[in-house]
């Protein structure tokens, strides 16, 4: 049976990393009769997914990757309202609060982390650079996240990730929160000594984790 193309056209706009072009399309799906959720599941997802694959095959770089990641956050402006007022629930895999580690300003693999998130269905907190541990907490406990998700680029700043986690502690909290770090100077070993739930050695792997600790923890989200 032949692709609706309706959907065909929601899916090629978004891997064009056209923001104009995935909203015309958005709109034309609506009023040609498609539902909001079918116009996210059938057609924006199998786009953002097919982006996510051409990114780790070097077919696309980090500006269509943004790019496109912002024409999908343009599509759910429009689309969730609709969602809303049909009483349809979107399913959402997992709310993740991300950010680079106090001291830190590094964040392109931050942002491209949490591009790849947002594209496989997360609902994603970007507190962006130089973020307190206490931020990240405060963050996680006013939106409910699964995830706290710790990007550090330097040796020197690598000890704030062993900081959030001994806060979590502290306060208590730890045992509620999957806490993940990435970076180019950390590594398994180093998230291992800290306690950390796992570490990512890529953007890819980091989504994998991500993708693997909600699942595991029998963790989803509504909304």
């Amino acid at each position: 049976m032949p692709e609706d193309p309706r959907l065909e056209r929601l899916r090629d706009a978004v891997v064009a990393s056209d923001k104009a072009l995935v909203v015309a399309a958005v709109e034309a799906a609506l009023r040609e009769g498609l539902s909001a959720s079918d116009i996210i599941e059938k057609g924006l997802s199998p786009g953002m997914k097919e982006v996510g694959e051409r990114f780790a095959r070097y077919e696309l770089y980090l500006p269509e990757m943004m790019m496109a990641a912002e024409a999908w956050e343009q599509a759910m402006a429009l689309l969730e309202p609709r969602l809303l007022a049909s009483g349809v629930a979107y399913r959402k895999v997992g709310r993740v609060v991300i950010g680079t580690v106090s001291g830190d300003i590094h964040s392109i693999g931050k942002n491209i982390v949490a591009a790849m998130l947002k594209m496989n269905g997360f609902e994603v907190f970007d507190l962006g650079v130089d973020v307190p541990a206490s931020r990240f907490v405060a963050k996680a406990e006013e939106v409910g996240a699964d995830v706290i998700a710790l990007s550090a680029l330097m040796t020197t700043t690598m000890p704030q990730q062993k900081a959030l986690i001994e806060h979590l502690h502290v306060r208590q909290l730890r045992r509620k929160y999957i806490v993940l770090t990435g970076g180019a100077c950390t590594n398994q070993e180093w998230a291992d000594s800290i306690g950390a739930d796992g570490w990512g050695r890529t953007a890819g792997d980091a989504v994998a984790l991500v993708l693997k600790a909600v699942s595991q923890s029998g963790r989803e989200r509504q909304s």
